[in-house]
């Protein structure tokens, strides 16, 4: 018996093993190895008629023994000689060279599998996924994932014909992750990858966790993608404090990519990233906002979800192109001077069987018991907020939006859902935690240690948080959740139930209006009018208000204008600024032929000069966020329907908001002011260029009739359903 022969005979189970695809560790048999009497190298080349290993210099090293019918070769090593490579012939008589996977060394040093272990690696997008890489003078990609309770993993695609028995991955069993570099596989390639649960079955095929791109469905491979994007916003970044400036001017756009405008020359398509940068970024620049907000821009296999039942965390969707394309898209926005936020889903992830769902068998990401790890309303898997490498996974994730794609902010999806063990539970349907009560105290952990993350890399953080839960947008070190600021959807409820009341009846719901500044300044708040009040019959902003069309139309435009003064940031989802008269619909662009008709353009223009003003105004901005900036002048006008208030800087300088929500003109109306200046209107809603009546007041001198509890006021006309913004004259 030959050296050969005595190998295959001691290595018998395990070669039957590999090539049958149960053998879970490859290296311990594949490459180059020490036996009794020298040095073997062993390959596995199914589709392979025959292979001949080439030295360093491209001589033959001798023909490789077939030991196995199915495509195990063997060929002992010649002394002196370290370097090889294979030459395969395939059936069709062409002949490629080939580099061993199983001769490089692991690329995670020490510390790498250390961090990853713990859960504490910042960076683990650069450890986990696929990555191109030169190793030893040889390019090809480095792929990893952690799959702790798998028998056995391995790397398929194009390249290997998805035979899950060519590229097995090598364990490192301290941390759970499977990792392998493979020769000349680079940017392009498809790949998934295949597993075997604990007891050898064969699970479906998975999508990379951390993939940087996938293909679309129904494929949804992930794709190796090494980035070559040069950044051009310098300047911008340069200018982002380690501290969020809470006294700054806020108002936001938000959008949902698919159908803001799409291409009716091309089918209908959606605008790629780069049409984009090139025709929304311009429009938002115009329309005076400061940051644009991206509903999740993530992979999601379903168009219907919005991207809020995300598959790929780490990757920005095909759908508009490529990252490097959405790189350009945001570097865009940088140079135009708006600040990017995207919306980012934690909370929860979908069942399609490509994606995270018991990935390696087990329940990995989510919880094992329902009662913990699904969401009955969405259908969908709860993370397990518990496990340290899934909150690496989630925190990584929003770390790489921030380091990769220099993203200024997260809007985190769904917090409500996160905070409570009951949220839309039945009473048996949840587990207490550990003191007996409904709150997820390691969901509360997660998001503490993400806003500290977040902030460390001077990023912001909104939460989309929907209960009375304290201290949402409070620093951690004072017992606070973190986030730098909080929806108000409180206001955004009561403000809309208002709205839609007929105005005469308005003077019956008028807490409703003045109830959210007893606990406006409890949080950093935003305002927000977001797309989730126009779908799902809840109808337009403007369908929801009441009247005929010119009160409609005013209704709304008054109801902007008082948004804009009132406490807190801005946000207004796409279309509302036009006016739409339909709900928003994801598969559809937006109504853009609106703008043919002067209402529609009335509003837009409305609400240009308002983010103008808001913009020219510190009063609007500098003092969201505390008491000292804001104060009433007349909340008890409930007969009338009418409000008024002042707000301040923190220069001495002020503007007052006097809002009339009925059809009424009010003539020689009496309002207090701060002195006795002359003031001017700098905003007025019924101004015929908004599509108003023309209802206004010219120069306005204070008198020293006292009024509202102040020394001094002004006599006004207040127009019919219409805001007021004032202030001194210059």
């Amino acid at each position: 018996m030959d050296e050969l022969d005595e190998d295959f005979e001691a290595n018998r189970a395990a070669i039957d093993a590999l090539v049958e695809g149960r053998h879970g560790d490859p290296f311990a048999l594949l490459g180059l190895h020490r036996t009794r009497t020298g040095r073997i190298v062993r390959c596995f080349e199914p589709t392979a008629a025959a292979v001949e290993m080439i030295g360093a210099s491209g001589e033959s090293l001798g023909e490789m023994r077939r030991i196995h019918p199915y495509g195990f070769f063997t060929a002992p090593m010649p002394a002196g000689k370290r370097r090889y490579l294979f030459r395969v012939a395939r059936p069709d008589g062409s002949r490629t060279l080939v580099e061993d996977p199983y001769r490089f060394p692991s690329t995670l040093g020490d510390v790498d599998r250390y961090l990853l272990g713990e859960g504490s690696d910042r960076q683990i997008y650069d450890k986990l996924g696929a990555h191109t890489r030169l190793l030893s003078s040889v390019q090809g990609t480095r792929f990893a994932v952690w799959a702790p309770n798998a028998s056995r993993v391995s790397v398929v695609g194009d390249f290997n014909g998805w035979d899950g028995r060519v590229h097995p991955m090598r364990l490192h069993p301290g941390n759970g992750i499977w990792e392998l570099f493979i020769p000349e596989v680079g940017h392009g390639a498809r790949y998934k990858f295949e597993l075997l649960d604990r007891n050898g079955n064969l699970l479906p095929l998975k999508a990379d966790p951390f993939g940087r791109f996938h293909e679309a469905p129904p494929g949804n491979a992930s794709i190796v993608y090494g980035s070559h994007y040069a950044w051009r916003d310098a300047s911008w970044q340069s200018k982002r404090t380690a501290t969020p400036r809470l006294d700054q001017p806020v108002s936001i756009y938000e959008v949902h990519l698919g159908s803001w405008r799409r291409n009716p020359d091309e089918r209908n398509r959606c605008l790629s990233y780069r049409e984009l940068a090139a025709e929304l970024v311009p429009y938002v620049v115009e329309l005076g906002y400061t940051h644009i907000e991206l509903l999740p821009v993530t992979e999601h296999p379903f168009d219907g979800s919005w991207g809020y039942q995300p598959i790929g965390l780490f990757s920005p969707t095909q759908r508009f192109g490529d990252p490097d394309d959405f790189r350009h898209f945001v570097d865009t926005c940088h140079r135009a001077g708006l600040g990017v936020i995207v919306d980012w889903v934690p909370a929860h992830f979908p069942r399609d069987e490509h994606g995270l769902r018991r990935f390696d068998g087990t329940a990995l990401y989510e919880h094992e018991d329902p009662r913990k790890g699904e969401h009955a309303d969405w259908g969908t898997l709860v993370f397990n907020f518990g496990r340290r490498e899934v909150v690496n996974y989630l925190i990584g994730s929003a770390l790489y939006w921030i380091e990769e794609f220099h993203i200024d902010g997260i809007r985190v999806d769904a917090v409500a859902s996160m905070l409570y063990l009951d949220y839309s539970r039945d009473d048996d349907d949840w587990i207490p935690n550990e003191h007996g009560g409904n709150e997820n105290l390691e969901a509360v952990g997660f998001l503490r240690r993400l806003n500290a993350e977040l902030h460390a890399h001077r990023a912001v953080s909104y939460a989309e948080e929907s209960t009375a839960w304290p201290a949402v947008s409070r620093p951690v070190d004072q017992g606070g959740l973190g986030f730098t600021y909080k929806w108000n959807m409180g206001w955004m409820n009561d403000t809309l139930a208002y709205m839609s009341e007929d105005s005469v009846h308005r003077k019956h719901h008028h807490d409703k209006m003045t109830f959210g500044l007893v606990y406006a300044f409890n949080e950093n708040f935003v305002l927000p009018l977001s797309h989730d009040e126009v779908v799902h019959g809840k109808r337009s902003l403007l369908g929801r208000m009441p009247g005929d069309d010119w009160q409609r139309f005013a209704n709304l435009r008054a109801y902007y204008a008082s948004m804009f003064a009132h406490p807190g940031k801005k946000l207004l989802f796409m279309g509302s600024e036009i006016a739409q008269y339909d709900e928003w619909s994801h598969d559809r662009s937006l109504d853009w032929h609106l703008l043919d008709y002067a209402p529609h353009q009335g509003v837009q223009t409305l609400v240009r000069d308002l983010n103008r003003l808001y913009r020219a105004t510190p009063a609007l901005y500098e003092r969201d966020f505390v008491q000292e900036g804001f104060e009433w002048l007349d909340w008890e006008d409930r007969d009338n329907s009418v409000l008024a208030w002042i707000r301040r800087d923190h220069h001495g300088g002020y503007v007052i908001c006097i809002s009339n929500f009925t059809p009424v003109v009010r003539e020689h109306y009496r309002l207090g002011v701060p002195d006795f200046r002359r003031h001017v209107e700098l905003i007025n809603t019924d101004d015929r260029r908004y599509g108003g009546s023309g209802v206004g007041n010219g120069g306005l001198d204070a008198g020293h009739t006292p009024a509202h509890g102040r020394p001094g006021s002004i006599e006004l006309t207040l127009p019919p359903l219409a805001t007021l913004i004032i202030g001194p004259a210059a």
